[in-house]
């Protein structure tokens, strides 16, 4: 064999081993969540049959999330558009509401009672989702990192008072409100709009990427890939959820209320960024 065959053969080793350094804790992050979507299968979830189509009652909230999926920020950074200086604004900004939450839905996972209908499925879906959320930050920290902003900085961020209210709001509902409102403005209010926006900035990375503006590291899309992919019928789920775990109509419609004013606060964090 000759040397350019080894270094050929060379090649396609490190080209195969760097894409299985990548593919494999999302790899497990997707088998995870196949066996979340299956046991949810299995208790019943599923029955209204929401979906990106059919969003039922909570049609409503479709004109505040069509303003967050398509807000400036991210049709910029779709479009590989935005500046490197108010990107890195952005992803810092975001860090804390990424970081904290797994622990919103652990305060949620508290309140949950066996004999109250709806409950238990709450009890199963949100224990076997936090586990798989708290991959989140790290991948988190891994875009970050490709758009050059260190540990330090990440790890000691100041969000605006913009952000800082979304995180709030969503610590105080959390703590305070029923099952089914925390739900509503922490799994359909934030995750509804995040899978959506996720698919056309990870189009916007990759253009990064290819200019060269960027550090091409092999957990920068990690994040991204995570929402994208498999993670896209959380909001859904979490709407049966709500309609399972709400024991009467004013609680349904408080459900409703902090699903719109969590993604009220999105919004206004997201305008924050590109002051």
């Amino acid at each position: 064999m000759t040397s350019k065959d080894n270094s050929g053969l060379k090649d396609q080793k490190v080209k195969e081993l760097n894409t299985a350094d990548f593919v494999t804790p999302v790899k497990k992050h997707q088998d995870k969540q196949r066996v979340v979507h299956r046991k949810s299968k299995n208790r019943g979830a599923g029955k209204h049959g929401f979906s990106e189509s059919n969003p039922g009652i909570f049609e409503k909230l479709l004109p505040i999330k069509k303003k967050v999926v398509h807000h400036e920020v991210f049709e910029l950074m779709g479009q590989g558009e935005l500046p490197l200086k108010e990107f890195r604004k952005t992803l810092l900004n975001f860090y804390p509401l990424v970081e904290n939450f797994p622990k919103f839905m652990a305060l949620n996972l508290a309140k949950t009672r066996c004999h109250k209908p709806g409950h238990e499925e709450a009890k199963q879906w949100l224990i076997a989702n936090i586990a798989v959320e708290q991959n989140h930050a790290k991948w988190y920290r891994g875009w970050a990192e490709g758009f050059g902003i260190s540990e330090e900085e990440i790890t000691h961020v100041k969000p605006t008072p913009a952000m800082e209210a979304v995180v709030n709001y969503l610590w105080k509902t959390n703590e305070m409100s029923t099952v089914p409102v925390c739900f509503s403005a922490t799994n359909v209010g934030i995750e509804w709009a995040t899978g959506e926006w996720s698919k056309k900035v990870e189009a916007g990375v990759k253009s990064y990427l290819d200019k060269g503006l960027i550090d091409g590291n092999r957990k920068i899309m990690a994040w991204l890939k995570a929402h994208t992919n498999y993670d896209d019928k959380h909001p859904y789920e979490a709407m049966e959820l709500v309609l399972g775990c709400a024991e009467n109509e004013t609680e349904l419609n408080d459900s409703l209320e902090a699903a719109e004013r969590s993604l009220e606060y999105y919004k206004i964090a997201l305008d924050d960024c590109l002051k």
